[in-house]
């Protein structure tokens, strides 16, 4: 090769990096979310990646995208199910040119479903490849209760393999060799239970949210960036990035080990006892502080420890308990309705019967189960239906997985030993010792002068508390921005948003419920914020202003309703469809409409909008600022109700 056609190879390869960087990829001239093309994990082994990868594995997104993100996870952990959406969020704010996706097995040996779940979704990506095993992934994890080799066949059908080729594949001993080289590199790599990331190398372990990813994806854009300027090929990126993150990276001892210790046994936490229910001596010098869930297994086997502390210690001890029922565990709510009504018709002693009583029942919680406990208990029935059918204890449960949020107590069981925190189905000999410190330090507290019922108050007065909630100063809107709710509300939560992004739509309902709970007390504003990815937002942010400055608030909702409605529709938010729309809401001017997006006169107004998150530093969607506080992503309604009653307070 003359030096001639080294120097244009070069600038082609720099040209083409640059390419991707923008976003633009010149195979397949653009990107969607779903699928895979067909470059995005050919080519050879990239085995002297710091977490190797291959042809073999399962992968999203170009294979020159200068951010790969390794997943290590199991189709039966409910932790790896939880971080799903936000991988989906990664997925649409970056696209298939700035990150790959890699799938690595890891069926962990007390999830009896989760080795032959992986062998099936393996035999499906042996089978058909990338896109068919996506699919599969996307059913297994939406049926995660439902994993069973009956079950894998119809998925594998749906994902496009036939039931022949798939019982093929699934019993060959390449595919479970393939499994079992994921878990040997898991091991290798210290991916120590599931779900596991390593980003360019750099490691993120369980199920974090997207602000965690965002942080190191960014920085890893920078850092790519940089290497492709010096003449690291684009194909070259994650084999030199993550051997040089590796070589860059903390020690785990100094880098986790260590403070997790100290943050587990010795920090105190400020976590209010508030109305919850209390068992054993409410002047106890120790109070046992328990967030639970009853359908979690690990609660249950948890139970033990808690009882043997209250049978060694006696009068010493308390326990007060807060509901946490998980999201993927759909029964663990109306458990905790049962042991509420409990306590409503009998008392304190009817709560604790309830939850010794569900307890032994679980993991049959069904409707069947918890009205046979409810029997048992002496209960009316129909009360307890009523409670169910109007969700009487929402506003108690709430506030205590609120309490969870602010505390940091992310999983069941969750304690508090007199505000220091100790993590999962520990056995007593954990529990003691911090007990016994406990108890030395209330005799101190009491020799000072401290009475008894005093005790737990005095040591929350020092007690740890959540750091504030995140701020970003957005300027007023104006009355050029749709809002509903009060006009002159004292709390104003400004939405921005993407017609397109799936996420937006999802959190919409949530939207809706705030608007109902709260009514004239808050004024939710719109604003624009249309992804790059998403080719159609830009033009139906337009048309929605137009029909907002034709017909004004109301019209508008309407017209935004429509469009997230039909947002996953193929045509959905084309410009014949945002056509129709306007033609069916009736009253609007379609001459006006037509040639207001024919001149794009709007697109100033969007672009405006969208400045205005950048300049703050919002740069994905959802994204909410109430009176300030910032709220990022498709977060629940508990989420939403802290901040605005925080921001409702500090008004009056």
């Amino acid at each position: 090769m003359n030096k001639g056609t080294a120097i244009v190879g070069f600038l082609l390869s720099f040209l083409a990096g640059i390419g991707l960087m923008w976003g633009v990829d010149h195979r397949t001239g653009g990107m969607g979310l779903t699928g895979e093309t067909s470059s995005a994990n050919t080519g050879p082994a990239e085995d002297e990646a710091s977490v190797p990868v291959g042809p073999k594995d399962p992968a999203w997104g170009s294979r020159n995208a200068p951010v790969t993100i390794v997943t290590f996870s199991d189709f039966e952990c409910p932790f790896c199910s939880r971080v799903e959406p936000t991988l989906d969020q990664i997925k649409t704010t970056y696209g298939k040119d700035k990150i790959r996706m890699i799938w690595k097995n890891e069926p962990l040996p007390f999830h009896k479903s989760a080795r032959p779940a992986a062998l099936a979704a393996q035999a499906v990506m042996a089978a058909k490849g990338s896109e068919a095993f996506w699919k599969f992934h996307d059913t297994a994890f939406k049926n995660q209760k439902a994993l069973s080799e009956e079950n894998y066949v119809k998925w594998a059908q749906e994902a496009g393999v036939d039931n022949a080729t798939f019982q093929k594949f699934y019993k060959d001993p390449a595919v479970a060799k393939k499994v079992d080289e994921d878990n040997e590199i898991a091991k290798k790599v210290g991916a120590n239970g599931t779900p596991h990331f390593y980003i360019n190398g750099l490691e993120l372990s369980g199920a974090q949210p997207f602000e965690e990813f965002k942080k190191k994806i960014d920085a890893e854009l920078e850092k790519a960036k940089a290497k492709l300027a010096s003449g690291v090929k684009a194909d070259k990126l994650y084999t030199v990035l993550s051997k040089e993150n590796k070589a860059s990276a903390p020690s785990k001892p100094e880098q986790k080990e260590e403070k997790e210790d100290k943050e587990d046994t010795k920090t105190v936490w400020k976590v209010p006892v508030g109305s919850s229910p209390i068992l054993g001596n409410e002047k106890a010098p120790v109070t046992i502080m328990v967030f639970s869930d009853y359908q979690c297994p690990f609660c249950k086997k948890g139970e033990d420890a808690v009882k043997k502390a209250t049978e060694t210690y006696g009068d010493k001890v308390r326990v007060v308990w807060k509901d946490e029922p998980l999201p993927f565990h759909p029964r663990a709510k109306p458990a905790a309705i049962v042991a509420h009504e409990a306590r409503a018709q009998k008392g304190t002693k009817g709560f604790w019967d309830a939850h010794d009583k569900l307890f032994a029942s679980a993991p049959k919680l069904e409707d069947a189960d918890l009205e046979a406990v409810v029997k048992d208990l002496g209960l009316n029935v129909d009360k307890y239906k009523e409670a169910v059918a109007k969700d009487k204890y929402k506003a108690a449960i709430d506030a205590d997985q609120a309490l969870a949020e602010d505390v940091n107590a992310s999983g069941t069981p969750h304690f508090f030993i007199n505000g220091r925190r100790l993590v999962g189905a520990q056995p007593f000999e954990k529990f003691q010792p911090i007990i016994d410190e406990e108890i030395k330090k209330a005799e101190g507290l009491k020799a000072k002068g401290v009475a008894p019922e005093k005790i737990y108050d005095e040591l929350m007065k020092e007690g740890k508390e959540p750091p504030p909630p995140e701020k970003k100063q957005v300027a007023a809107p104006s009355k050029d921005n749709p809002f509903k709710g009060g006009k002159d509300a004292k709390v104003v939560i400004q939405e921005f948003s993407d017609f397109e992004c799936p996420f937006c739509g999802r959190v919409e309902p949530t939207v809706n419920e705030v608007t109902k709970a709260y009514g004239d007390k808050v004024k939710i504003v719109w604003r624009h914020k249309p992804l790059p990815m998403h080719k159609n937002a830009p033009l139906a942010s337009e048309a929605s202003v137009e029909i907002f400055k034709q017909k004004g608030n109301d019209a508008f909702w309407k017209y935004h309703a429509k469009l997230f409605e039909n947002q996953r529709a193929p045509d959905g938010l084309l410009r014949p469809a945002l056509e129709k729309y306007a033609e069916e809401m009736g009253g609007i001017d379609m001459v006006k409409f037509r040639k207001a997006l024919d001149d794009n006169s709007h697109k100033a107004a969007v672009e405006a909008d969208s400045k205005l998150a950048d300049d703050v530093g919002i740069s994905g969607t959802p994204a909410f600022v109430i009176n300030g506080y910032f709220v990022s992503g498709a977060q629940p309604f508990s989420k939403f109700k802290k901040l605005i009653d925080r921001a409702l307070a500090e008004a009056k």
